[in-house]
């Protein structure tokens, strides 16, 4: 039985013994039912705050929220630490917005990219560690696989991102075609901020915001080494609006895909694609 799982069950066993519902136990907290099902079953791990509302319901000394680290560790291999709040947000996320200045997402990476970025950062990584990294960052992707639960995504592209090879010609076309294919089957929204704009929000950092049908919004932001996430509502609505603002100054998505195909179908043909001017 694997860590979270065990733990869900204990939780089921423990409400069910204090003769809750799901409804009762989570009063006076900020989830919804679904949610705290979905820790029972061992498919969601249990936020610190809600732990701790169930310890003191339930009268558990604190036995939740010691055990919130178990359940993290077990989550998160061939990911940082630091992110596995997201890994798990993002599947139950109802939308996920992002903005990229820098890098493409790891969502949307292939195994040539996701292995470029994770050797750039961790140049002394032994093959086993990058491949397993790789491993885990393309089993995200899945998340637009699924046909139960596929989330509006939309993401938004630095112009840079498209038009200055990171790979070799033939990977970059093979990272640009897999944008366009996700996009052509209405998975993804992509836009571009042209590098002709010279001042536009968050243009000093990558972000992504979540919402979810049972649990307030979240936003993560990343520099090379760290990321952090912020649910504290005045920020969440702050990065939200940014984001909105962001939107409103790139090229439309139906523009940003034309130019995805073409720099595509450039890299393919030994060219390097134009830049907006």
């Amino acid at each position: 039985m694997s860590v979270p799982t065990f733990y869900g069950k204990e939780l089921r066993w423990k409400r069910e013994a204090a003769g809750l519902s799901l409804e009762g136990l989570l009063e006076g907290s900020f989830y919804g039912k679904t949610y705290l099902s979905d820790i029972e079953r061992g498919e969601r791990r249990m936020p610190l705050d809600l732990a701790r509302h169930v310890d003191r319901v339930l009268r558990t000394d604190g036995y939740f929220e010691r055990n919130c680290e178990d359940v993290r560790k077990a989550r998160r291999a061939g990911h940082a630490g630091y992110f596995e709040k997201v890994l798990e947000a993002e599947k139950h996320a109802l939308t996920i917005e992002e903005w990229c200045p820098t890098l493409l997402p790891g969502l949307l990476q292939t195994p040539a990219y996701a292995r470029a970025v994770i050797l750039a950062g961790l140049p002394l990584s032994l093959d086993t560690e990058v491949e397993e990294k790789v491993n885990a960052r393309m089993a995200r992707a899945d998340l637009f696989e699924a046909d139960h639960h596929n989330p509006e995504y939309w993401v938004i592209l630095h112009e840079s991102l498209i038009t200055e090879p990171f790979l070799e010609n033939q990977d970059m076309a093979t990272q640009l075609d897999h944008i366009a294919e996700l996009a052509d089957r209405r998975r993804i929204t992509p836009q571009i901020i042209p590098r002709k704009q010279r001042a536009y929000p968050l243009m000093a950092a990558s972000v992504m915001t979540m919402t979810f049908p049972d649990a307030p919004p979240l936003v993560y932001t990343e520099a090379s080494y760290t990321g952090d996430t912020i649910d504290d509502p005045v920020f969440v609505d702050q990065y939200r609006k940014a984001y909105d603002r962001l939107r409103a100054v790139a090229l439309s998505p139906d523009t940003s895909l034309a130019m995805i195909k073409a720099a595509a179908e450039d890299y393919r043909n030994g060219k390097q694609p134009d830049r907006l001017e």
